[in-house]
Parts: structure tokens; sequence; C-alpha cells
């Protein structure tokens, strides 16, 4: 199988952060589970949701955790669902890709990459619970 790529979105201000841990070097870590159905694509693109992650014991009593976001296949999604033909997308970066192997700027420029308007910025709490 060849490689699969995802997008992820989640609305921060939704994490529980009583469920984020540290590791040994100090670096704070957050569990994350997706459900992915490349077969039914969403209201707005997106092929599954995600959510935090469950012990085993709560998956046991069926404790559900809210929707933090979702993910959209960006990459291999022809190929996912058996299909040979890659999508258009898909084709201009392989393109790229072998250009740039050999030697060539493969389409892509020198320019700093364009900043989305609507994409909504980025404001994390430091008020970590460790």
């Amino acid at each position: 199988m060849s490689k699969i790529g995802i997008s992820i979105k989640i609305d921060v201000k939704k994490i529980d952060k009583a469920r984020l841990f540290a590791a040994q070097s100090g670096a704070s870590y957050l569990d994350l589970t997706m459900f992915l159905d490349p077969d039914n694509e969403g209201q707005y693109g997106d092929h599954g949701f995600i959510t935090q992650s469950t012990s085993k014991e709560e998956r046991e009593q069926q404790v559900q955790m809210p929707i933090l976001g979702n993910g959209k296949i960006f990459y291999g999604l022809q190929e996912l669902k058996g299909g040979n033909q890659q999508a258009p997308e898909q084709s201009a970066i392989q393109q790229n890709i072998n250009a740039s192997k050999q030697g060539g700027q493969g389409g892509f420029s020198q320019q700093s990459p364009k900043v989305n308007p609507q994409e909504p910025s980025i404001d994390f709490d430091d008020d970590l619970p460790f």
C-alpha cells in the first residue's frame, strides 16, 4: 500500500487538559483517536473525526469523548478505495517531486507560503496542569 496523507483540524478549546501527560523528557503529550471512513465523505469534505483517546476501562464503560475536529484524506484516497488512478493534485505533486529529484524547481516557487486569512489563528493556553 502506498502512503496516505490526512489533514487534521481540531478545536483546541475542546481538549480535556486533565488528559495531557508528560514524558520523561518533560514534553507534553495528548493521545488522540481518529475514526476514518474513506468511502463516506462528510458535508465539509472530511473523511472522519478526531477524539481524545480513552483507556481500556473507559471503553468498557462506553465512555465517549467529545469530537475535537475532523480529518480529510488529501493524498492517496483513490488507492485507498482500490482505484489505481491518481487525483489531479496528486499527479501534480508527483511531477514536482520528480522534477525536484532531477535538480529542477519542479514548479515550487521560492516565495514564502501564502497565508489563508480564513484559517483560525492558534491561541494556546499556557496553563497546563503540570
